[in-house]
């Protein structure tokens, strides 16, 4: 599926953790292919409200917690200012779709990185 976001299809996913040679480029673009799957899941359901939001976010939040390991097995892992770039991608995506009022803890609240 093509992202029809053109704010979406436009932007870098993940730059930081690219320019960063602590992060293994082949685990930032699963990384990255996470974050294009919640954006293609968002524009296939077109959640209503917040709650549908945050039950996507939570699905790729949980796909991020398994790619942790993939991190820690490449001698790296999702550490504070990773965390913090993921984060802010999630925030991201929430607002490019119109949800500008969610809840940054929200959309990773099931987070173990």
């Amino acid at each position: 599926m093509q992202i029809a976001n053109q704010q979406v299809a436009g932007h870098t996913f993940l730059r930081q953790m690219y320019d960063d040679s602590y992060f293994p480029d082949h685990v930032v673009g699963q990384g990255k292919a996470i974050l294009l799957r919640l954006c293609e899941r968002i524009e296939d359901v077109q959640p209503s409200d917040l709650e549908a939001l945050y039950v996507l976010t939570e699905a790729a939040t949980e796909e991020f917690n398994l790619l942790d390991m993939e991190f820690v097995a490449a001698g790296s892992g999702i550490e504070t200012v990773a965390r913090e770039w993921i984060c802010d991608e999630f925030r991201f995506v929430a607002s490019a779709y119109g949800f500008t009022d969610a809840n940054a803890e929200a959309l990773t609240a099931g987070r173990d990185w």
